[in-house]
């Protein structure tokens, strides 16, 4: 499994919006192929700045199986109007199980 790291940008004032509006991209999330899990994550020193993480089978799940497809359309209609700037997007190997105290 990879997770795909996206740090997205939203437009000053916006913010409380985009995170209602979000709750509806998720769902289009989880109609993809490939998809695990979805989590986001807003900054606290920079509020203005959403971490997005998302659980794929694999880059290729992400890449060519959700961006290629017609949900990726559906899912960037719902957040893009909010975004300030492109996000900056990465892929990360899972090395282990996860831990918690």
């Amino acid at each position: 499994m990879v997770v795909e790291h996206a740090e997205l940008t939203v437009e000053e004032g916006r913010e409380a919006e985009f995170e209602e509006v979000f709750g509806k991209a998720r769902e289009v999330l989880a109609e993809a192929d490939g998809f695990r899990w979805a989590e986001l994550l807003r900054g606290e020193e920079r509020p203005r700045t959403f971490l997005l993480l998302v659980g794929w089978e694999s880059v290729e799940a992400h890449t060519a199986g959700f961006r290629q497809s017609d949900r990726f359309a559906r899912w960037r209609a719902l957040v893009g109007p909010f975004l300030a700037a492109p996000p900056a997007v990465e892929h990360f190997r899972e090395l282990g199980p996860r831990f918690a105290s």
